[in-house]
């Protein structure tokens, strides 16, 4: 169990990095209007958590790649703050479009990347 703990952990320092990585690099070279970064990190996250649990990896690394890595890529909490902010910015119209992007996208792409892990 401590060790299970202990590997998700670990991967969860890899993929918060990478997500850190693309946020800063998005923040300096894409236009500020729309979050792309945090769709970016989402959608992929979605994508490739597909392709993980489609491959029934064990649950060691499962939880390392799953969990961990996938996990601390992906940001939930952010999606949410940058929707409030734009609902109660009265953008309205990217209020919609990022949610629908997001959620239907990312359900969507898990679906997609489950598919494609089976052929795996």
């Amino acid at each position: 169990m401590i060790t299970t703990v202990v590997v998700a952990g670990f991967g969860a320092i890899w993929g918060a990095l990478l997500r850190y990585g693309i946020t800063n690099y998005g923040k300096k070279h894409w236009e500020r209007d729309f979050p792309y970064a945090t769709l970016l990190i989402n959608l992929t996250g979605a994508f490739l958590l597909g392709v993980v649990f489609a491959c029934k990896l064990s649950p060691f690394i499962y939880a390392l790649v799953g969990t961990g890595v996938l996990g601390g890529y992906t940001t939930f909490s952010t999606l949410n703050v940058e929707l409030l902010s734009h609902w109660q910015d009265h953008n309205y119209g990217t209020f919609i479009l990022y949610a629908l992007l997001s959620y239907g996208g990312g359900l969507f792409l898990v679906f997609i990347g489950y598919k494609v892990g089976m052929l795996i």
